[in-house]
């Protein structure tokens, strides 16, 4: 249900209305639009990679995953609903609030990912990530669905596409809030790490967790195959950012589809990235999470092409359907391989490293497809061919990757990393 609550976010603000009404309407669609967009999601990404990591670490140390889960939720919702106020003029506004809901919106992602070996057996992760990230898209697909209806009903009310667009904004926070609310009543944070002592200083504490920090680096290097499998995930994430945060804007700007096509062509994909999550969450646990990510990455590269180079609606749509199938599959296996990877007493420091692997893809991949654009005149068929080399570096460091001795060295057998 936490997926279903925070892809509303994600889809509406970050890949379907939000993104493209920054461009059009708040930069007035200058030329440097689209990297003022990237520049502010970069920022708040370098946010999420110091932070991240030292919030799981001290959640692990004190038991407070879940307390950093509701804090993290109430304040992207509450930013989120400010985005309604944004609108012609309102740069600077606008920025520091993307900033920041985007910030608040990638802990609780990572704190979530943290629970899912609490609530699954390993033969079953793939199955369960699968579902949730899934399930996610349905909550996507009902916030984008309520938004698209508020903005075609604009002119009935008196009103313009154009003014109806940031109120969508409070119909986000609301269903966020709400469809949260089952993890705040049934989710039990099972922490296995020893709890610190709570009466301590919080300063102290925070010294407590920027060791641990050190320590989960320092470690990364013992855990040879989650250190590659996060290196691989930096370089396929940064592919898969540009396509969240810029389908809108290349839709707009490159295929010159209006506001409720967009939003249309958004609502379809998240069809097919809902039957690709579902659909390889079974296939991963069946024949190999490895296999399965290097079929989606190949799957990624093709759509970037397809995109790229196709001239006709036709191709658009269907580069899109392919981007909704590898993105469910490719985000939900990454997660779930993690799960598979990471020492069980210490989930939130590592998947606060996979946050960090994320969260630099976040800021390489848009902000490289935003200077291109700068740099090129606008020629965002260029930006979107050049995003296929993040795909392709995914794919070469994926091989290197062996799930088996990874696990082993999760597990505590010595040895296991060693055998390089």
């Amino acid at each position: 249900m936490y997926d279903f609550a925070n892809s509303g976010y994600t889809t509406v603000v970050l890949t379907a209305v939000f993104n493209a009404y920054f461009v059009s309407v708040v930069a007035g669609a200058a030329s440097w639009a689209t990297l003022a967009w990237t520049g502010a999601l970069a920022l708040s990404s370098l946010l999420v990679i110091v932070l991240a990591p030292v919030l799981g670490a001290w959640a692990d140390r004190q038991r407070g995953r879940k307390r950093l889960l509701a804090a993290s939720t109430i304040a992207c919702v509450g930013v989120t609903a400010m985005l309604a106020m944004t609108g012609p003029g309102t740069m600077a506004l606008a920025i520091v609030l993307i900033v920041l809901s985007n910030l608040f919106y990638s802990i609780g992602e990572s704190v979530i990912a943290s629970f899912l070996p609490d609530l699954a057996e390993p033969e079953a992760m793939g199955k369960l990530s699968g579902w949730g990230w899934g399930l996610g898209y349905f909550g996507g697909m009902l916030t984008l669905g309520l938004a698209l209806f508020w903005v075609l009903g604009a002119e009935q009310r008196g009103s313009s596409a154009v003014e109806a667009v940031p109120q969508t904004m409070l119909l986000t926070a609301v269903v966020f809030l709400v469809a949260a609310l089952p993890s705040f009543f049934w989710l039990r944070d099972r922490t296995s790490d020893q709890v610190g002592d709570g009466a301590r200083a919080e300063p102290e504490r925070l010294v407590t967790a920027w060791r641990s920090l050190l320590r989960s680096w320092r470690d990364a290097q013992r855990y040879v195959d989650l250190r590659r499998l996060l290196v691989c995930t930096a370089c396929y994430q940064a592919g898969i950012a540009v396509v969240i945060s810029l389908a809108a804007v290349y839709a707009e700007q490159a295929m010159g589809f209006a506001q409720t096509d967009t939003m249309l062509l958004v609502f379809v994909v998240n069809i097919a990235a809902a039957v690709g999550a579902f659909g390889f969450g079974v296939a991963q646990d069946r024949f190999g999470h490895k296999r399965c990510l290097a079929v989606t990455l190949l799957g990624w590269l093709a759509m970037t092409l397809i995109a790229g180079l196709g001239q006709s609606l036709f191709s658009f749509w269907f580069a899109g359907l392919l981007a909704g199938l590898c993105m469910g599959a490719s985000q939900s296996g990454a997660r779930a391989m993690v799960g598979l990877l990471a020492p069980s007493n210490r989930l939130g420091e590592f998947f606060g490293l996979w946050t960090l692997a994320v969260r630099v893809a976040a800021i390489v991949g848009p902000l490289t497809y935003g200077l291109v654009t700068w740099l090129s005149g606008g020629q965002h068929r260029l930006a979107m061919l050049l995003t296929g080399a993040f795909f392709l570096a995914g794919l070469v460091l994926l091989r290197g990757i062996d799930l088996q001795r990874g696990r082993m060295r999760a597990l505590g057998h010595p040895g296991a990393a060693d055998q390089d």
